[in-house]
């Protein structure tokens, strides 16, 4: 029952591909030359999404990755449930659960970090859990999937030192004489090396990373990470996870994976904490998940009725996580509702064609004759790069992020069409600017587009040299 689970989770998520459109950081990734990490993440999913390319340049072809990853990730949740003790009802109450759960559809609909770290650092926590069960020799593999898993996402560190902590709170504390478990640390900094070098050349960049995104989301990711808790797998599945938190906790198993709830705890700390994305603690609620689908499993085996009504909590907890993950909801209806609301991962996948074609429609009929377009984030001049060449819009520019060092306009360049709400930051940097448009993706989609201007800026008071640093941010 889990390869199944698996395979419907993988079909329903490729006939969702084309859905709604690129999502904001799926136009950065293809963006991004290869390298060995960028000022705001490791080089993982960017080159996935770059090879995706070779096969078709489409929306479809991107998702391919985010599919399989999401897809794996299931079987590793239901291996995970295995490794705890979990019988075959268990591991299909896992797989099913997990597959069809809010956050889980809504992430492995789109190639982002996070829908790769599903299936990376669900795959650490296994190898770690088995290293503690089964044998000392498994810290090896463990310490090489973590180091891998740095190319993805520098969060796994916080969940293995999270994980690494519960065993020295809690046991078997006889990990730390095996020299299995040093040896895996040495693969582990092995195999991070080129990050980790990558990181310590470029001044640690990740750290400045993560500063911006406090300093801009804290406030909202502390607000929302309460309510994220309770529906990132679904309402229904609460009490689940919630049972899995406590049995892992009991006095018969605490010694040997109570160190699972440790890193489940620090993760959560990590994320309020810093401040930087609400979603992080879904990595550990899916072993908190499918621990608790061991007892619950063999609590419903016992017990019919209670096993009927959990396949329809089940069934109704999948309808709702589908409506809210994937492009059910048609195009031109979808403003009119509380989905782009309720998911950003929505409202960004919203309008881009339309945008593009109205900032060609006003870089084409500028009698001043801009040169250069400058976007005022990475998913403006991605859906530029993708759809622009055809409309005759040069290849677009951006100060965020990655972007402020691919490319820059050029010291003769005299007048730049502005795109996005940094106008009115950058607008003084200029002789003179005039609004020619405002965006608008004809939806009723409020995203960070929606009502945008764009401006066309002449002579810069300055060398473009000195005066690029001023269009850089990070957020």
């Amino acid at each position: 029952m889990v390869i199944p689970a698996a395979v419907v989770q993988a079909v329903v998520l490729t006939l969702g591909s084309n859905g709604y459109g690129y999502h904001r950081d799926e136009l950065y990734y293809r963006m991004l030359p290869p390298a060995w990490g960028y000022v705001d993440q490791p080089p993982l999913t960017p080159l996935l999404a770059r090879l995706t390319t070779h096969l078709a340049d489409e929306v479809w072809a991107l998702r391919i990755p985010a599919t399989l990853a999401t897809s794996l990730s299931v079987v590793v949740v239901a291996l995970i449930c295995r490794q705890l003790g979990g019988g075959r009802g268990a591991q299909a109450l896992a797989a099913w659960g997990y597959a069809f759960a809010a956050l889980p559809l809504a992430l492995g609909h789109v190639l982002l970090t996070s829908t790769v770290d599903l299936f990376l650092l669900s795959v650490v926590v296994l190898v770690v859990l088995r290293a503690a069960m089964d044998g000392p020799r498994w810290w090896l593999a463990a310490g090489v999937v973590a180091g891998v898993a740095t190319y993805n996402r520098l969060l796994v560190a916080v969940v293995v030192v999270g994980l690494v902590a519960g065993i020295a709170l809690l046991g078997p504390r006889s990990t730390f004489r095996s020299p299995w478990l040093w040896a895996g640390a040495g693969a582990g900094l092995l195999a991070a090396l080129p990050n980790l070098l990558y990181q310590a050349t470029n001044g640690w960049p990740q750290l400045g990373m993560g500063a911006a995104l406090s300093a801009n989301n804290a406030a909202d990711v502390r607000a929302q990470a309460p309510l994220l808790l309770l529906v990132m797998l679904g309402p229904p599945l609460v009490a689940v996870w919630l049972t899995g938190t406590f049995w892992l906790l009991r006095r018969q198993r605490r010694g040997h994976v109570g160190f699972l709830v440790v890193g489940f705890v620090v993760l959560l700390a990590f994320t309020y904490g810093s401040g930087a994305q609400p979603h992080y603690p879904v990595h550990l609620v899916s072993v908190m998940y499918a621990a608790g689908c061991v007892p619950v499993a063999r609590w419903l085996g016992a017990r019919p009725v209670c096993r009927a009504v959990a396949v329809v909590l089940l069934a109704i907890n999948a309808a709702v996580s589908l409506l809210l993950a994937l492009p059910l909801v048609p195009l031109d209806r979808v403003g009119a509702t509380p989905l782009p609301g309720t998911s950003p991962l929505v409202a960004d996948q919203v309008g881009w064609p339309r945008y593009v074609e109205e900032v060609a429609a006003a870089y084409r009929q500028s009698s001043q004759h801009p040169t250069a377009v400058v976007a005022s984030n990475y998913g403006e001049a991605g859906a530029i790069a993708r759809l622009g060449g055809p409309l005759g819009l040069p290849t677009p520019m951006s100060g965020q992020n990655a972007l402020a060092d691919v490319r820059r306009p050029t010291d003769d360049t005299r007048v730049v069409l502005v795109v996005g709400y940094q106008y009115d930051d950058v607008r003084h940097l200029f002789a003179s600017c005039q609004v020619v448009a405002r965006l608008d993706n004809g939806v009723g989609v409020d995203n960070e587009e929606q009502a945008a201007p764009v401006a066309v800026c002449r002579d810069p008071v300055e060398p473009w040299r000195q005066l690029w640093p001023r269009f850089h941010h990070l957020d």
